[in-house]
């Protein structure tokens, strides 16, 4: 407790950081991930080759390679400037928004073709489809994987520690310069990850119940 009680003025903030890049990097990469999944099932292929390329690309790329592309690499464009949170925020939303793509869509190809048949014959369009008839069933479908690429996030975030942004990852080299227990440091991280994590659990159990599909 003494390593905890004596360091909360880095627990506290840290963990407030680390809960602050994951819900913007969140909810960005739920947005973005759902746009990319409607332009892989987009009847123009032009859209369906870009959301494919992109997440074919991102899929296969370490996420350290897109935090070092957007600390290192595009500062030098000299485009627009971002602080470290802000590179840390784009560079774990154009990640993850990758892989929840491709859980979004395979939760589309999960609801029956003739709805959206159905819908196009009363004459919605392709947007209105996807939007009132099939991303609501869909979203329903997909809710465990999605919560687990949200928990994914969330531990992703210390990469951020390796590129000057003061969250959670980076309380144990602030120990080791204070000359704290660094074991018994990260054991506490471990926990206030373990609870942040079981907290999601929470969230995904009760919208499982809420929006159970029945089969």
């Amino acid at each position: 407790m003494d390593v905890l009680l004596d360091n909360l003025d880095l627990y506290g903030p840290f963990f407030l950081t680390t809960i602050k890049l994951f819900l913007i990097s969140g909810v960005a990469s739920l947005i973005f991930g759902t746009f990319l999944a409607m332009l892989r099932v987009s009847p123009v292929p032009v859209f369906r080759a870009i959301g494919t390329v992109y997440v074919t690309l991102l899929r296969n790329t370490p996420l350290t390679l897109v935090f070092a592309f957007l600390v290192f690499a595009y500062p030098l464009l000299e485009i627009l400037k971002l602080s470290y949170f802000t590179a840390a925020v784009v560079s774990l939303t154009v990640y993850t928004s990758a892989f929840i793509c491709e859980v979004v869509r395979s939760g589309i190809n999960t609801v029956p073709v003739g709805q959206a048949e159905a819908a196009r014959a009363l004459g919605l369009t392709f947007g209105q489809v996807l939007g009132q008839i099939v991303l609501p069933q869909a979203v329903r479908s997909v809710v465990p994987p999605l919560m687990s690429m949200l928990i994914a996030l969330l531990k992703n975030t210390t990469i951020a520690a390796g590129f000057n942004v003061v969250e959670a990852g980076a309380i144990r080299s602030y120990l080791a310069e204070r000359g704290d227990n660094q074991l018994i440091g990260l054991l506490w991280v471990t926990l206030g990850f373990a609870i942040l994590v079981a907290i999601l659990s929470l969230i995904q159990r009760s919208l499982e119940k809420r929006w159970k599909v029945a089969r």
